[in-house]
């Protein structure tokens, strides 16, 4: 497996030379604009809830890219307004009806409230509403063993943190990079990831979107939450039935 870098903001993955703020196309043929980007990431999340089983790996890929996207840092106007144009093709399962709201709330809400809202809540002063980081959740505080042990199994897989980089390497942003890159890696059999899932994500990462989806800075955020939520779900079940 080629070695793959953990780079800033959040530990934000890349496998090329060059980082951006939008996440880049799954597996796709050409070169597209950022906003065809998301929406060919809109198509291959959709396609988890359709069962169109040939999509699964490409759409799980998309839903925790944009994620880690939405996560890593304040979303530009380019995110947002990719966000808004997304289409939900008015299905009725509860992922797509996360998926639809979060359009509307991104079509509704303001950029400069959205960059309020990750401050109030990621940031804050000395700390944000929430810590979104596996150690602070599983023992309560940060730079914890289970840093260390994803550490490990990060260099297993040939991912290596960048030499600029600060922030640790469970901030849920840079674990929903390794996933989304895990599911695209046809080396990556379904075993390794749920594996990974299991150990890194599978134990608080439910909590973490519940408590987005509730918190009480939120408004737009509250909407990535509940995706956060039903992805989480659906996640679970896609990997203990394919492992």
């Amino acid at each position: 497996m080629p070695n793959r870098t953990m780079s800033p903001p959040a530990a934000a993955l890349t496998t090329t030379a060059d980082s951006c703020s939008m996440p880049e196309p799954i597996a796709a043929p050409t070169a597209q604009t950022p906003t065809a980007q998301n929406q060919n990431l809109a198509a291959r999340s959709l396609a988890v809830a359709q069962g169109e089983s040939s999509a699964e790996d490409a759409a799980r890929a998309g839903v925790y890219a944009l994620l880690a996207a939405l996560l890593r840092d304040v979303p530009d106007e380019q995110l947002l307004a990719a966000v808004r144009g997304l289409d939900s093709s008015g299905g009725r399962d509860a992922f797509t009806q996360a998926w639809e709201r979060l359009r509307l709330v991104a079509a509704s809400v303001d950029p400069s409230a959205v960059d309020e809202e990750y401050h109030q809540l990621f940031i804050g002063l000395g700390r944000g509403e929430l810590v979104p980081y596996g150690s602070w959740y599983q023992t309560g505080y940060l730079m914890e063993r289970p840093l260390s042990q994803l550490r490990d199994d990060l260099a297993a897989l040939g991912f290596e943190r960048s030499s600029d980089v600060r922030e640790p390497e469970d901030h849920v942003a840079a674990l929903c990079e390794v996933m989304s890159a895990l599911a695209e890696d046809p080396s990556v059999d379904i075993a390794d990831q749920r594996a990974f899932y299991e150990a890194h994500l599978g134990t608080w990462v439910g909590r973490f979107w519940r408590d987005l989806e509730q918190a009480e800075a939120g408004i737009f955020y509250r909407s990535v939450g509940r995706l956060g939520v039903v992805f989480h779900e659906l996640e679970q079940r896609f990997l203990t039935m394919a492992a």
